[in-house]
């Protein structure tokens, strides 16, 4: 959507929060009034738009992140506000629709960032490991908080990459572009690694809360109605997004949440295979499976032989 449809909008009121098709690099910075040094990438200072963006929903199809300063501006994913600390981050995957409401029309917020259309990484090494930066798909509430320190490297690489836009193209620029996009998300990995090593406490009681939901859903006959448990399900439970529910289960225990649902499911399964009479059918459809095979399989993968060979040599 370019900008005069978007005043038009506004103006007649055709739409409370009318939603922003963010497809290019070149439209976001059309947006805030901000200048394009490169077509599939560039560096956000929101301290110098030109133009109000307010009460509006952003459908991204680029990838973003933001250092966010002060509480003037409030974003919301889904039906959850988040009203940012002092500097943190927060991050989009294309696909994802945010909503942007600030207190004041006029206040420029004091936001940096990075977006960069995927074409940019395509081919690269930043392209085949783009998968690794989960935080791309948590939830806002679940945004990174920095320190004094961790600001000062953000903010360094963030001058590293706008440098290297503001040089000539040439045959080395897409390398460069990608490898400092690249060392701008490993550290920011590495932040998320030290911020839930000093939530032990909060991401322990998550994790008891996991294992009373899981043990609630098998003891209450839940599988049997509506299938085997999923990762979503859980992370719902605790209020977290699937992503970060899942990196926080595999930073704690060292499994997947995956892995520790199927754990839980061939626990099960061996005391219903040992204690009762039940054919290997029952069994399966009871643990939430909707083809025997399918628990079969995943028993053998999980133990080393089928489900008939472990009750007869038992």
């Amino acid at each position: 959507m370019n900008i005069p449809i978007f005043v038009q909008l506004k103006k007649n009121g055709d739409m409370d929060n009318p939603i922003i098709q963010l497809d290019s690099i070149d439209a976001y910075n059309k947006l805030y009034g901000l200048p394009t040094w490169h077509p599939l990438v560039t560096v956000v200072d929101l301290t110098k738009s030109t133009q109000v963006v307010n009460h509006v929903k952003m459908n991204y199809g680029v990838y973003a992140l933001f250092l966010k300063y002060g509480t003037g501006c409030t974003l919301k994913y889904g039906r959850r506000y988040y009203d940012y600390q002092e500097g943190t981050i927060v991050s989009f995957a294309p696909g994802q629709l945010i909503g942007v409401d600030s207190e004041e029309d006029e206040v420029r917020p004091q936001v940096y960032g990075l977006i960069f259309h995927p074409d940019l990484i395509y081919g690269t090494d930043l392209g085949r490991k783009i998968n690794r930066y989960t935080f791309f798909s948590y939830a806002q509430n679940e945004a990174l908080h920095l320190s004094e320190s961790e600001h000062a490297i953000v903010m360094d690489c963030l001058h590293k990459i706008q440098a290297e836009l503001e040089y000539p193209v040439d045959s080395h620029s897409k390398e460069l572009l990608s490898v400092n996009i690249e060392l701008l998300l490993d550290y920011c990995l590495r932040f998320y690694d030290r911020q839930f090593i000093t939530r032990e406490k909060v991401n322990s009681d998550i994790l008891e809360k996991f294992e009373h939901y899981l043990d609630d859903y098998f003891r209450q006959g839940e599988p049997a109605k509506n299938g085997l448990p999923t990762v979503k399900y859980f992370a719902d439970k605790v209020f977290l997004s699937p992503g970060y529910f899942g990196d926080l289960v595999k930073k704690e225990t060292g499994r997947t949440a995956q892995e520790y649902i199927q754990d839980k499911i061939i626990d099960l399964s061996k005391k219903m295979l040992l204690g009762g009479r039940q054919s290997i059918s029952e069994i399966a459809y009871a643990l939430g499976f909707l083809y025997p095979q399918h628990f079969s399989r995943l028993f053998k993968k999980r133990i080393g032989c089928t489900p008939n060979r472990f009750r007869e040599e038992n």
